[in-house]
């Protein structure tokens, strides 16, 4: 028999806050910044297989946070909110998300200047991001059909029970804190070290402080404190779904899982570029702690398997499918980085995205219609290849 201390650590790991019902489907979308459109080809073939699909608990972090948005607030069926989606990705560009113009970029990169030689006598940092996202503001309000910036679709699937929570994680730079922003019904907030849960209503700025890359992107005010990207706090990145009720998770990771010789082969020929150092951050940052997360909570559910029924004090396994690209997302980056507006491909070459055969960080801001048009297509073709695999995993919710 396991010793009641171990059952409470498992019950404080693996349980949810409410009671599942009979629909308990979760979907987690992590991070990735342009790498989320590889996200919507994956949905876009699970949607045309299941094309009134009900996924009651919805969660994304950072650019996770918007596919989670638009698919928690879309009137329609789960393919027609999919089908948007994925206009939505296509018709994207780098316009689209921040101001690209010389102008604009040169201003940016001034005022940092300025900032860093003025030793910290001019006050209070007058800079907020190397780029300016007025753009993805005004897109997402629009594509999002937000209501004064509130995304009035949640509160509409909620009433009428096709919704029961949705959740977008920020990072506090305020606190440090990992921050979850929730809005659903019968929801209890959590708290665990470094990280917590706030109920609320959730509006464009919540999905604009969640995918605000760190220095890159400006951080966004909520309340009296200021967020950014919410990959850069969030080290358990399936425990939000798992405090709303899910008990089967379907999470869709943006990073490709390479095999052992893939991973001793050298993509630069020297000394590393300013690129590959803050992709290799972006990568440890945003993709690598949803596979973590996911082995921990494999093992948990073995461990928990191996205890009598009896003696679980109502703790169960959790059904788990993480789904990943079948490709280097970076190296694809690479073939695409050509079409880049002039000014802005100027900054990243600068940073050394050529001299890598797999150029991470690019493939986090390549927000290009024909590369994202290309990950929808490998995750389309990759949910495919293991369409009998989900469709085992869903039959219950179809």
């Amino acid at each position: 028999m396991t010793p009641r201390p171990q059952l409470e650590t498992l019950e404080k790991l693996t349980t949810a806050v409410r009671t599942p019902g009979p629909s308990d489907l979760g979907l987690v979308m992590g991070g990735g910044g342009a790498r989320a459109a590889y996200q919507v080809g994956f949905l876009r073939c699970v949607a045309r297989q299941f094309p009134e699909l009900h996924i009651p608990y919805i969660t994304g972090v950072s650019a996770g946070a918007i596919n989670a948005a638009l698919l928690a607030s879309h009137h329609g069926s789960f393919l027609q909110a999919v089908d948007e989606l994925s206009q939505l990705w296509a018709n994207l560009t780098v316009e689209d998300v921040f101001k690209v113009d010389t102008r604009s970029l040169t201003m940016n990169g001034f005022r940092w200047l300025r900032q860093l030689a003025s030793g910290g006598m001019g006050g209070p940092p007058q800079v907020r991001g190397l780029v300016d996202t007025a753009p993805l503001r005004k897109y997402l309000a629009e594509v999002l059909h937000a209501v004064n910036g509130e995304l009035t679709g949640i509160q509409y699937n909620l009433d009428r029970g096709r919704l029961k929570a949705v959740a977008i994680s920020t990072s506090s730079y305020s606190t440090g804190q990992s921050v979850t922003w929730v809005q659903g019904a019968d929801i209890t907030e959590w708290t665990r070290p470094q990280r917590k849960a706030l109920q609320t209503v959730l509006k464009v700025d919540h999905v604009m402080a969640s995918s605000a890359l760190p220095l890159l992107f400006p951080a966004i005010k909520l309340d009296d404190a200021w967020y950014g990207d919410g990959g850069v706090r969030l080290t358990a990145p399936l425990s939000p779904a798992l405090h709303l009720g899910a008990r089967r998770i379907m999470a869709i990771s943006t990073r490709y899982h390479r095999d052992a010789e893939d991973a001793e082969e050298p993509t630069i020929p020297g000394y590393p570029p300013p690129a590959k150092v803050v992709g290799l951050l972006m990568n440890s940052i945003f993709l690598d702690l949803l596979d973590h997360d996911a082995v921990r909570l494999e093992r948990l559910n073995q461990l928990v398997a191996s205890v009598p029924p009896e003696d679980r004090d109502g703790v169960r396994p959790v059904k788990l499918l993480t789904l990943r690209p079948s490709m280097d997302l970076g190296k694809l980056a690479y073939e695409y980085e050509s079409q880049l507006p002039k000014a802005f491909r100027f900054f990243t070459r600068g940073l050394g995205t050529q001299q890598t055969s797999s150029p991470d960080f690019l493939s986090f801001v390549l927000f290009q219609p024909d590369y994202l048009k290309k990950l929808i297509e490998v995750g389309q073709a990759d949910a495919e290849a293991r369409s009998e695999q989900i469709a085992d995993f869903l039959q219950d919710e179809s």
